[in-house]
């Protein structure tokens, strides 16, 4: 069935599709004929539309799905494209090389569509991490919001959301240090804040990022002050062993350890040496052994 583009009546196969809506996969309420996908992808006259239409299918094949991308003249439709790589049933060495010719929205969109595998979601978020330093301000903050949580975790040790970044200069002859202007942190600071109401960021992904060695000090006070994050015992324990929490927060954290468990806690901690004296000085008080 539909072997050839033009039937034995000289009709073209858009044209049969048109006048039998049940055999066409996109129309509503009926159940497709199978027909031979392997002749609909290879058919040069195969349209944006049905072939959109045709990957709305669940019962395609990788196969079939293959021969679809091998049409040149299709690829050039950014909806077919991203329509293959968010198939299910796409190989994986398909959807990601079409996944690399992607812009950042599109990028989120795949990651984030339910039906995609869930090493190909991983690919494809690693490809749009790796392009977080030249997106703009505004495309950081809609990442930061809507991402998937792995992104929004990336975009919490973004480096431009560090405070105290310095740039080298010159003045009078010497080296200075040129701080980053107060509205470019500021920026920042809204992208590291959205980034933790994203609803896709887990606990063990913000207990990954303070805990890492690209942390900076703005991550660790956002995270020991939010309102959800400060009130998880996992996330506490991490922050204790950072170098950046303040001694309030850390007296705060340490009154529900027991004096054992904070010793062993501590062993690893980055904290300043006199923080922790006094978090153990302060936890031997109040529990006694």
């Amino acid at each position: 069935m539909f072997q050839n583009n033009i039937d034995g009546n000289g009709m073209a196969q858009e044209e049969i599709i048109h006048k039998n809506p049940a055999r066409d996969p996109g129309a509503s309420g009926t159940t497709p004929e199978r027909v031979d996908p392997l002749a609909r992808t290879a058919n040069s006259l195969l349209t944006e539309d049905l072939a959109l239409a045709f990957l709305k299918r669940g019962d395609l094949s990788a196969e079939d799905l293959e021969q679809l991308a091998k049409n040149v003249d299709l690829l050039k439709s950014r909806k077919v494209k991203l329509a293959i790589a968010s198939h299910p049933h796409t190989p994986r060495h398909i959807s990601v090389p079409l996944a690399r010719q992607f812009y950042i929205f599109d990028l989120m969109k795949v990651a984030l569509a339910p039906a995609v595998p869930a090493d190909i979601k991983v690919a494809v978020d690693d490809i749009l991490i790796s392009r977080l330093k030249t997106v703009t301000f505004g495309e950081r903050l809609t990442l930061a919001r809507r991402a998937s949580g792995r992104v929004a975790a990336a975009l919490l040790l973004d480096l431009q959301a560090g405070e105290g970044k310095t740039t080298p200069g010159h003045r009078d002859g010497e080296l200075v240090a040129r701080t980053v202007n107060t509205s470019a942190i500021a920026l920042a600071a809204r992208v590291l804040h959205t980034a933790l109401e994203n609803p896709r960021l887990t606990e063990a992904l913000v207990v990954n990022s303070v805990l890492s060695s690209k942390a900076r000090a703005a991550l660790v006070e956002a995270v020991a002050h939010h309102s959800m994050w400060s009130k998880r015992r996992e996330i506490r324990a991490a922050l204790l062993r950072t170098e950046h929490l303040s001694l309030a927060c850390a007296l705060d954290f340490s009154r529900e350890i027991p004096t054992s468990l904070l010793r062993e806690l501590l062993a690893s901690s980055r904290l300043l040496a006199r923080i922790k004296d006094q978090l153990l000085r302060e936890s031997d008080r109040v529990n006694p052994e």
